[in-house]
């Protein structure tokens, strides 16, 4: 069994592997072949606006990996409103659905208004005027897809979510972390924390203010709870040893962790109020990343209890665990579907180490990505994506692959080597 010096080594690096820079656009690595037929015509009066308003919507919508937009240029006409929609010439192009958009600046901002249509039922599903203030034109037009993705497959939209993710640069005594949150679809990203310490396993609290990770700063590790916008924060925990795998409890009043201050490593739930500390597992093995189950009553967590990693149920005031995993020798960093009814974790195949679905009853396990060094997923609120890290070329970066595996992405992030992505709640 591998000592605890050896499983922070492990991790660390996992985390400060070889420098990447990445570019920053969303690359298109696999399309679905059931993708719904959508228009997305630019806007009238967007020429002149900072944001391409209808490309956002059309990369936010491609990237969900349930709508083929159509290229622009097979576009015969651009209508702005629904009275100038030709319903006849959409369904010659085969489009199915067509968003339809104006803007305009108003004062110190932008009104924005727009159209979605029902090609095949030639009528109006959805209209709205969106008023921007300031120039936040990007934030509007994920607010567009969330709208024109809901009113389609009845599914809440996840574009106007943020992710937070782990980056490494330099080599040796020149490392360089930094914490950095952003749109989900990658761009605007903005440094939170640097550090010359390891900066490992974001978590965002379930409103969404505020993150959990952790930092190496005072040469062992310690867990700290940060706002994302003030870029206040407290230490929550620095025990002897293992300070681990923070991971919010639904109601975001308590933390589970994994700790090692009383021998080996074990899950313990501590509660951010009265500062109590409740031990969760006790066993003679590595017991880490724990997560809770979406009605808070139960923690699935990673252990090598049975000889290899795999996935482990328990309930959170305690008591036996049951192995929830069987596929195969390597499971581990499970997450919850938001429903509960599905894991998506790290599982080894034949080809490497690779994200995985698995059905929680039945046991079904369905790997859903193609790259083969994957690690860390972290699942869409809405449970449509799955985000997680991967390298290639020696290269670490960030990469996202729909639900049932048919569509999947490379997102844009900061320069340096790309870790522990971590995806936020609804924001609102």
């Amino acid at each position: 069994m591998q000592t605890l010096s050896k499983v922070w080594l492990f991790c660390a690096l996992l985390l400060i592997s070889s420098v990447a820079s990445a570019n920053l656009t969303i690359e298109i690595t696999r399309g679905s072949d059931q993708a719904l037929p959508i228009g997305v015509v630019p806007f009238d009066g967007g020429e002149g606006l900072p944001e391409d308003i209808a490309q956002i919507v059309q990369d936010d919508l491609e990237r969900s990996g349930m709508f083929a937009p159509l290229a622009r240029n097979a576009m015969f006409e651009r209508p702005s409103q629904a009275s100038d929609v030709q319903f006849g010439t959409w369904r010659s192009l085969d489009v199915r659905y067509l968003v339809v958009g104006r803007a305009q600046q108003t004062g110190n901002g932008y009104e924005l208004q727009f159209e979605l249509m029902d090609i095949s039922g030639q009528s109006r599903m959805i209209g709205e005027t969106v008023t921007v203030s300031g120039n936040d034109l990007r934030g509007a037009a994920h607010y567009i897809s969330d709208q024109v993705f809901e009113a389609i497959t009845d599914i809440r939209g996840a574009f106007s979510t943020k992710i937070a993710y782990v980056t490494a640069q330099g080599v040796g005594d020149n490392m360089q972390f930094g914490l950095y949150v952003a749109d989900a679809d990658g761009q605007r990203s903005q440094q939170v924390l640097t550090s010359d310490q390891p900066i490992m396993s974001p978590a965002w609290s379930p409103d969404g203010r505020k993150l959990a990770y952790v930092s190496f700063e005072t040469e062992r590790p310690a867990i700290y709870i940060q706002d994302v916008s003030t870029g206040q924060r407290v230490q929550a925990t620095s025990f002897e040893g293992i300070n681990g795998a923070p991971a919010w409890s639904p109601d975001g009043r308590k933390l589970a962790m994994s700790l090692s201050k009383d021998g080996q490593p074990d899950i313990y739930v501590l509660d951010i109020g009265s500062r109590s500390l409740d031990r969760v597992t006790q066993s003679n093995s590595i017991d880490t990343e724990p997560t809770w189950s979406p009605d808070g009553r139960s923690l699935i967590f990673t252990s090598d209890r049975s000889g290899g990693p795999q996935i482990y149920r328990t309930p959170v005031g305690g008591g036996s665990a049951d192995r929830l995993t069987y596929t195969g020798n390597y499971n581990a960093r499970a997450r919850f579907s938001p429903e509960g009814d599905e894991l998506f974790l790290i599982h080894q195949s034949g080809r490497g180490y690779q994200v995985a679905r698995q059905e929680l009853d039945g046991g079904r396990l369905v790997v859903i990505s193609e790259t083969t060094r994957d690690e860390s997923p972290s699942v869409a609120p809405n449970g449509t994506m799955v985000i997680f890290a991967t390298q290639q070329g020696g290269s670490g970066f960030l990469s996202a692959v729909s639900a049932d595996g048919r569509s999947s992405f490379r997102l844009p992030a900061a320069q340096g080597e790309v870790r522990d992505p971590a995806w936020s709640p609804f924001l609102n």
